[in-house]
């Protein structure tokens, strides 16, 4: 079918924003314009894409399913114009990293600091987000590369590219709270303690659920949250036993004891993934060579 991509373009502003006036600023047209040219879109596809009224607009289900491949294809669109321009400018394109909070305080901020140091002039755009949403991000073409735990259930293992650190989790307790044996604990004995952990949409919470499963047991926190120094704030103060990544626990800890158990919890990896279907910026591949592999 040969539609004409401004078409397409005009539908993305429409259904970005649900405002022909809001798209009409944006592509510094007329809002009849806009009108026409959606009109025509539906006409070439046989079918209504938006629900028109005096209060709002709506996309209808063909809309939603249109945006779904529209988006992704405007925002590779838009990597590239910017990729070409910032090149001519000053010889490398942006660098745009995705990666969860925990990744970027602990991992990931040394590495900025000298890539920014080698390359004042580039511009550093990182997005945080979850592990798993990291992974969409990719595919979509919104990010360059991506650092994240694995295992990782959205993660295409094409996509990794090295293995830039290992860990593991660890349950952590202030003795203060919970008189707890120097003796090894069992998963089945943690779960009559308050367990504080990340929320259900993070990696590590996958894992530790698929690990607890493994052993015939459901693991079910008392507090899900996001961040992991939160969850060591919160286990500090006596409200439950933390699990979060070795790392993260300052060396220097004095309060929090990690808790050793029976059962063994496996390592993971940090890995640095790009998309083998886009071409990898050079601003990307400088970056890649100043992370370590493992």
């Amino acid at each position: 079918m040969d539609i004409n991509y401004e078409l397409y373009k005009v539908f993305y502003y429409v259904a970005a924003s649900l405002s022909f006036s809001e798209a009409s600023k944006h592509l510094y047209i007329s809002q009849s314009a806009v009108s026409q040219s959606i009109k025509t879109l539906e006409k070439k596809l046989g079918q209504p894409l938006f629900i028109r009224s005096t209060k709002k607009v709506c996309l209808t289900a063909a809309g939603e399913l249109l945006l779904k491949h529209i988006e992704p294809a405007v925002h590779l669109i838009h990597r590239g114009e910017n990729q070409l321009l910032d090149t001519e400018s000053i010889g490398l394109g942006q660098l745009h990293i995705g990666a969860n909070d925990t990744i970027c305080r602990y991992f990931l901020v040394p590495y900025l600091k000298q890539f920014h140091q080698k390359f004042p002039n580039v511009p550093i755009k990182v997005t945080n987000a979850t592990s798993l949403s990291c992974v969409e991000l990719l595919e979509q073409g919104k990010t360059d590369l991506i650092v994240t735990n694995d295992p990782n259930s959205k993660l295409n293992h094409s996509y990794v590219k090295k293995t830039v650190r290992t860990f593991r989790d660890v349950f952590i307790a202030n003795p203060a709270y919970f008189q707890l044996s120097q003796q090894a604990i069992a998963f089945c004995d943690l779960q009559r303690y308050p367990i504080l952990m990340l929320g259900k949409k993070s990696t590590t919470s996958e894992f530790l659920h698929h690990l607890f499963l493994q052993h015939q047991l459901e693991l079910i926190p008392e507090i899900e949250l996001n961040s992991n120094d939160l969850l060591i704030d919160l286990a500090r103060i006596g409200l439950g036993i933390a699990v979060i990544p070795d790392y993260c626990l300052p060396a220097n800890e004095r309060e929090l004891t990690i808790l050793q158990t029976i059962e063994p919890i496996p390592e993971r990896r940090m890995v640095v993934s790009v998309n083998p279907n886009l071409p990898l910026s050079a601003s990307s591949e400088e970056f890649l060579k100043l992370l370590p592999e493992v």
